[in-house]
């Protein structure tokens, strides 16, 4: 398997690149920004892309993914819920003092449960609520992978101060969803450096009594 993560855009968004070396496919997760050396990636390991994944509709995840689409042809996956978030893009832009970039509606919702990824690396959408509304974790079981998203991060959660945010249900997602996967379970979150299941049930402030 290919794993490239990699930080885009001005709030350096990890966005993430698995590949299957026999079948040279890809998909890439939140490319938020920098569509030029996402494609470079691709190119560099000499993968066509199948799939763009997007965990959550804040710019910074979001935001290129349109143009990679574009340029690719690959479907866009987005949860039904974050729909509104694609609608205040120019209100997202407005709080970084950018220039709004260019979405369209998702190819396909990503809902909880639906199988995403690549015939020999499936994966599965796991819906956490609370970061925004249609937030979404990436579950690879074979792989031990989970791609959070600003879900949960090494030593902290997503904020939820923003629209659509939720703090009892970031909580609750957090604590059903990830923190019962294995400990050994590497943890990609959408900011920052990666984790694990286990050292964030053990040690993460939020989750102790």
């Amino acid at each position: 398997m290919i794993l490239e993560t990699f930080p885009v855009g001005m709030l350096r968004c990890n966005c993430t690149i698995l590949g299957d070396e026999a079948t040279r496919e890809a998909i890439v997760v939140d490319p938020g920004e920098n569509v030029s050396e996402i494609l470079t990636r691709l190119a560099a390991h000499k993968l066509t892309l199948k799939q763009i994944v997007i965990t959550h509709g804040h710019i910074d995840h979001v935001g290129g993914a349109a143009r990679l689409k574009r340029v690719t042809g690959a479907p866009v996956f987005l949860n039904q819920h974050d729909l509104p978030q694609l609608a205040m893009m120019e209100v997202q832009a407005g709080w970084l003092g950018i220039q709004p970039p260019e979405v369209a509606p998702p190819d396909a919702s990503a809902d909880d449960g639906t199988r995403i990824g690549l015939p020999n690396f499936p994966g599965q959408v796991l819906h956490t609520p609370g970061h925004t509304e249609g937030s979404i974790c990436l579950y690879f079981a074979p792989q031990q992978l989970l791609l959070a998203g600003d879900t949960l991060f090494a030593g902290s959660i997503g904020r939820t101060d923003l629209p659509g945010g939720d703090g009892r249900k970031i909580l609750h997602s957090i604590r059903e969803r990830l923190l019962t996967l294995p400990d050994p379970v590497i943890v990609i979150p959408g900011h920052g450096q990666k984790t694990t299941i286990a050292k964030e049930r053990e040690t993460n402030p939020f989750f102790q009594l």
